[in-house]
């Protein structure tokens, strides 16, 4: 296999973390077992998922998101945020601009920045459709979700819970993301087990995005703050007789390192 020498650099979403590619001006292209060696904690340089940022004709830019895996995911919301910020850093757009991912276009907004800390707000695809019980909602907020609701969160076996879930027969043949949701007064709390990356993430956005609407759906709230175990999440939406709109998702992203990695040895 020919070397090649990849620059990179690393973020995180409220402890979702990805390894941004620049892509923007010269093409560059990665195969699967690549992606699963430069995400591998051990091997590589670790993360939940990889970003490619490229042009776009019609928009600031495009966002290619791959799970851990290697393979091409759904919409990511932490990766939207992250790919925004990293936007920024590079000089590709001011404080506010569009952008085309899996599940079409969504706007962000840099709301601060410090040094290596940001604000992004991104907004999300309108939800239409859902399927909801007492107990649990089945909603796509861009990524297929599962939302369980939980009296006790922390005793939750979210690796072995969620691998059952995600692989069950009603979900095949691309499974389901799957969170564990616990309401504590005014305070929200979740954990996720991500498909793709086949375990439990530290956050995950497009999971917020779906806890918020399982709280509008179960309490009544059409603001919430989320916590999960990487940090503090907020989503406004609104509810209406055919679904949800204006859904935004804000919370902190934070540029790590960058650096250069021969791969291909």
């Amino acid at each position: 296999m020919k070397q090649k020498v990849l620059d990179f650099y690393k973020f995180h979403g409220a402890g979702n973390d990805f390894i941004m590619i620049n892509s923007f001006d010269t093409e560059v292209v990665l195969q699967t077992e690549e992606i699963a060696f430069l995400c591998n904690r051990h091997l590589g340089i670790g993360a939940d998922g990889l970003i490619f940022i490229v042009k776009d004709k019609e928009v600031d830019f495009r966002m290619i998101y791959y799970n851990s895996d290697g393979y091409e995911g759904s919409m990511c919301g932490n990766g939207g945020r992250s790919t925004a910020a990293f936007a920024f850093l590079l000089g590709f757009i001011e404080k506010n601009c569009s952008f085309r991912a899996f599940d079409g276009l969504h706007e962000a907004t840099i709301i601060h920045h410090h040094e290596r800390d940001f604000d992004v707000e991104i907004s999300m695809k309108d939800v239409v459709e859902y399927d909801l019980t007492e107990k649990r909602l089945i909603v796509n907020t861009g990524s297929p979700h599962y939302i369980e609701r939980s009296d006790n969160l922390s005793s939750v076996d979210v690796v072995a819970k969620g691998r059952e879930i995600r692989n069950l027969p009603d979900f095949e043949p691309n499974g389901i993301n799957v969170n564990f949701f616990q309401s504590e007064g005014n305070k929200i709390h979740l954990r996720t087990y991500e498909r793709g990356v086949e375990d439990e993430t530290l956050s995950c956005g497009t999971g917020v995005t779906a806890a918020a609407i399982a709280a509008s759906l179960w309490y009544g709230k059409n603001e919430s703050v989320i916590y999960t175990k990487g940090g503090t999440l907020s989503v406004k939406l609104t509810k209406t007789d055919s679904g949800f709109t204006g859904i935004k998702l804000r919370g902190p992203v934070t540029y790590v390192f960058n650096g250069q990695i021969t791969i291909g040895m």
